[in-house]
């Protein structure tokens, strides 16, 4: 198990540094609500990707694949939910640069946060095209003479690591980048509102994808 570890680890970070759904739903977080609400969400992220590993470890990522009906609803309730959030970000677009100028005296609130990564997770868990990549994917590095479940959770743990620490990166650059435009109210609502076209773009791409 140890070579296909390191096989799966380096092959997992190549993958994941290109950007994909996951890197544009945390550059669209950061640059709509600021860094550490942005990080909070990648983190929710993770968590939810690590529930399709554990779909996948208990054989229900075979039934979403095999199923045309099964990942239809799954990648249209992610898609939906994605510009859900697209759409709030650019509703309350306005809103950053008063919220900003409070931030020295009062911080976000741990339900802001916490909402960061309940909304995270949703995005995570409901991606459907990282059900299938999990599915077919992981299978590849596992040793059929051992336990298999246990070997997709530790790979899929391996996986969301990664991410996790790549898409905080990705995060960070987005987030500095938001604090140069914060210093103009109508830079930075034009900052929040693109994160919220980001983000719509993002859904109506998983849900016009094909499976």
């Amino acid at each position: 198990m140890d070579h296909r570890l390191i096989a799966f680890s380096l092959a997992a970070a190549v993958l994941i540094v290109v950007p994909g759904p996951s890197v544009v739903f945390a550059v669209g977080r950061a640059l709509s609500v600021g860094r550490r609400r942005a990080l909070a969400a990648v983190v929710g992220n993770e968590l939810g990707l690590m529930v399709q590993v554990a779909v996948v470890a208990g054989g229900l990522g075979a039934l979403v694949t095999g199923s045309a009906v099964a990942f239809t609803v799954l990648k249209l309730a992610g898609a939906a939910y994605l510009v859900v959030l697209g759409v709030n970000a650019i509703r309350h677009r306005h809103d950053a640069f008063a919220a900003l100028g409070r931030a020295g005296a009062v911080p976000d609130s741990r339900r802001r946060v916490g909402r960061a990564v309940l909304d995270g997770i949703a995005v995570g868990a409901l991606n459907p095209k990282s059900a299938v990549f999990f599915t077919a994917f992981l299978p590849q590095f596992v040793d059929p003479g051992a336990p298999v479940p246990g070997q997709v959770l530790l790979l899929g743990a391996v996986f969301t690591g990664i991410a996790l620490v790549l898409d905080s990166l990705w995060v960070l650059v987005a987030g500095t980048a938001r604090t140069w435009f914060a210093r103009s109210p109508r830079r930075l609502a034009v900052v929040g509102g693109t994160g919220g076209v980001v983000m719509i773009g993002l859904g109506v791409g998983v849900g016009a994808s094909g499976s």
